[in-house]
């Protein structure tokens, strides 16, 4: 952490440029509110994911796993030059292979990256996480997984403005809440789709919160995931509970590509089954 002098020099004059709108600009009526009643029909009916992007920020995965028909693409960050570079060690504590395989589960076809941040002890630098996030918005994913927080006051001004880039540029981050009644980011951060658990064993069941920043519930509970060396086993956390929403979200957006991250959490709003 860099020393700061007693006495800060008095800054340079900020020049401001006003936004203005550029002349002919056109809005597609797309990207406003949708036109029509929302159901899981119209979301994503039949969809399967195909041709959607999907990050995932996590401990890395076991791509040979026989759950994973499909291939998953494995990388990581480098700790000094904070590069991604392939991962050729692969997920050593298990929790990135278990959001995988729901992410899967629900979007069988969409295109999985991993990003290995986590080690065997679910720890990692916060440079390392944040290097890896800026990496998926500038590769513009559609959807970011992050089945993980910081608690890091350090790193939640980096992180703010990461999310929000990430909002801006049409990529999707769903974010884990955390487990525990404690402030951890980003999910506090509104620019992103946050997610708890709620009890049920219904893969597609989703529940809208009327009082965020948790904001939807998936199943998080006794959820059966693939682990590492070909097994499986039944975990429960909210780090399960979000890669149901990110692959629901793989799912509208097939069917609606471009769809923004405020009108996808409009979408899911509309079809959660606690709507009265």
């Amino acid at each position: 952490m860099a020393d700061f002098p007693a006495v800060a020099e008095a800054p340079p004059p900020r020049t401001f440029r006003l936004a203005h709108a550029s002349r002919g600009a056109v809005m597609d009526s797309a990207r406003l509110a949708l036109p029509c009643a929302i159901t899981r029909e119209w979301a994503w009916g039949s969809a399967t994911g195909s041709g959607v992007r999907v990050c995932l920020i996590d401990s890395g995965v076991d791509a040979p796993h026989p759950v994973f028909t499909r291939p998953i693409t494995p990388l990581t960050v480098t700790g000094d030059g904070l590069e991604v570079v392939p991962d050729e060690v692969g997920d050593q504590a298990g929790h990135g292979t278990a959001c995988a395989g729901v992410i899967r589960a629900m979007a069988p076809d969409c295109e999985l990256t991993s990003v290995r941040v986590l080690g065997s002890g679910l720890h990692g630098r916060g440079e390392v996480l944040l290097a890896a996030l800026e990496w998926a918005i500038e590769q513009r994913f559609s959807l970011v997984n992050m089945s993980l927080s910081t608690r890091r006051a350090e790193h939640k001004e980096a992180l703010h403005d990461l999310v929000d880039r990430a909002f801006f540029a049409g990529v999707t981050i769903v974010a884990s809440a955390h487990n525990r009644p404690v402030r951890s980011y980003p999910w506090h951060f509104p620019s992103v789709i946050s997610v708890g658990s709620h009890t049920l064993a219904l893969a597609e069941h989703i529940e809208c919160n009327p009082e965020p920043p948790a904001e939807f519930f998936a199943r998080g509970i006794g959820v059966e995931v693939p682990l590492p060396g070909g097994g499986t086993s039944r975990l429960t956390g909210n780090s399960f509970a979000t890669p149901h929403i990110t692959g629901l979200c793989a799912r509208v957006l097939q069917r609606h590509p471009g769809l923004a991250t405020g009108q996808l959490k409009h979408v899911l709003a509309a079809v959660a089954n606690n709507r009265t």
